[in-house]
């Protein structure tokens, strides 16, 4: 009869433990939840960019940026001179 016995507090230990972690987990979520609508009503508005001095917007809305083209090519053309020598 020990064994029956034995199983039976393992059955219930894993049940109570079981329980309080998703007890845990549950109270977890719902304080996230809570703190997180807290924080979006305190949260100010957010802030529009303004194209900054010296720079141009193209037609689609990005910025036409020479250095930065020119800067990519020469990576792109650097990584490519790389790999073949391989």
């Amino acid at each position: 009869m020990d064994d029956i016995d034995i199983i039976t507090e393992g059955f219930y230990l894993l049940v109570f433990g079981m329980g309080f972690v998703v007890v845990f987990l549950t109270l977890l979520v719902i304080a996230t939840s809570i703190m997180s609508r807290i924080m979006m009503r305190f949260e100010p508005a957010p802030v529009p960019a303004s194209p900054r001095k010296g720079h141009t917007v193209a037609a689609s809305g990005q910025p036409n940026d020479q250095a930065l083209v020119a800067v990519m090519s020469a990576a792109i053309k650097k990584y490519r001179e790389d790999r073949n020598g391989q």
